[in-house]
């Protein structure tokens, strides 16, 4: 089973608005209202391209009822942690010209809540796998993601860590199965602008040398870089579209490499599958679709 993390998941509230003027009354063409958060995305796009997923997390509130709700009518599994105070948090995500964000806080997760999650992450099993993603609210340790992998080691379980900065950083000695800076986060990670493949290879294989099993580099337009233990480097670029909206895109990438590697064992197609998958979130509105991934795979050439 995959399991995926999600601590202060979200309600996006996407208003477009043709041209917005700060100080006025402004009106948007069209809203849509989705869940956020990275877990839940890597959860859904798994759905989508047909593998089960339990999602874990904290929700507050009926906005928490709200995103539990949309959640799960994409078919997802839930097993989210109700926090008795406080409400889950409303992103506002304005789309214009320039897009402009406005995050929500969300709950104060409290020591007894964390407890909580610990005794579910206690059930997962040998060879399941664990998806931490993404920023972690104010209200809990800041190396949380190490408590857990630790709590966990000696489990043989899978475990993908999807962040960055110290985050990522300090959890590579307990040796996660793989890990997915972009190019902006792997050269923010050694105080360096990288923009060449050989210097994301050059500084990938460094994060090996630290402890990573895998790492996977996306790198937008250009495709991605897989690094495996063995030292083996594969490189593609991204099929040829238009990229309609970034957000997810990542998370995407993540949910594709897994299906592909849970369907094969193989590292090859597992990285084809993931660039396929970001690809397809990338050049749609919505996370991407099996249909879509399947055409996109399709015109990857092998390298």
């Amino acid at each position: 089973m995959i399991y995926t993390v999600t601590f202060n998941p979200s309600l996006d509230y996407i208003m477009h608005v043709a041209d917005f003027k700060t100080g006025k009354v402004n009106r948007s063409d069209h809203e849509e209202i989705l869940p956020g958060g990275k877990g839940i995305n890597v959860s859904v796009v798994l759905k989508n391209l047909g593998v089960n997923s339990i999602i874990l997390g904290y929700t507050a509130g009926f906005i928490g009822a709200e995103i539990e709700k949309r959640v799960k009518n994409y078919g997802c599994t839930t097993d989210f942690i109700r926090i008795s105070k406080g409400l889950s948090r409303i992103n506002i995500k304005l789309k214009e010209a320039v897009e402009t964000e406005i995050n929500g806080s969300g709950p104060e997760i409290k020591e007894d809540d964390l407890e909580r999650l610990f005794q579910k992450l206690d059930s997962i099993e040998e060879n399941d796998i664990l998806v931490l993603a993404g920023s972690i609210p104010s209200s809990l340790p800041e190396d949380i993601y190490e408590k857990i992998m630790l709590r966990l080691s000696g489990k043989n379980i899978r475990i993908v860590v999807d962040a960055t900065k110290d985050l990522l950083v300090n959890v590579l000695k307990y040796q996660p199965f793989l890990i997915k800076p972009n190019l902006h986060e792997l050269g923010e990670l050694f105080g360096v602008v990288l923009s060449k493949r050989d210097e994301a290879i050059t500084y990938g294989k460094k994060l090996i040398e630290m402890g990573a099993r895998n790492v996977l580099i996306s790198m937008a337009k250009d495709g991605a870089i897989l690094i495996s233990e063995d030292g083996s480097v594969l490189q593609n670029g991204a099929p040829k579209g238009t990229v309609v909206n970034s957000v997810g895109a990542g998370d995407s990438m993540v949910a594709g490499f897994l299906t592909g590697y849970l369907k094969t064992k193989d590292l090859r197609h597992a990285f084809k599958m993931g660039i396929a998958t970001g690809s397809a979130s990338a050049f749609s509105d919505k996370l991407a679709t099996a249909a879509e991934v399947t055409k996109l795979i399709e015109v990857i050439s092998d390298k």
